[in-house]
């Protein structure tokens, strides 16, 4: 398995609470944020291409594939 980079910064606002109540329940589960964010966002973009994702593909790679 390929491992991907993590080198690029996502910055969202939410409601505080919800973060709060985000960041308990992953504590919860023993796994940071940014873990849960990285597998909910993988697991978006495999439902949206229909087949797993290849960390080592480029964006152009992954979107001709969709087509």
């Amino acid at each position: 398995m390929v491992n991907e980079e993590r080198t690029a910064r996502l910055t969202i606002l939410i409601d505080p609470r919800k973060k709060a109540v985000f960041e308990r329940l992953c504590a919860e589960e023993d796994q940071t944020p940014s873990q849960v964010v990285r597998r909910l966002i993988r697991e978006y973009i495999e439902q949206r291409l229909g087949r797993p994702w290849k960390p080592g593909e480029t964006v152009e790679q992954t979107l001709r594939e969709q087509r």
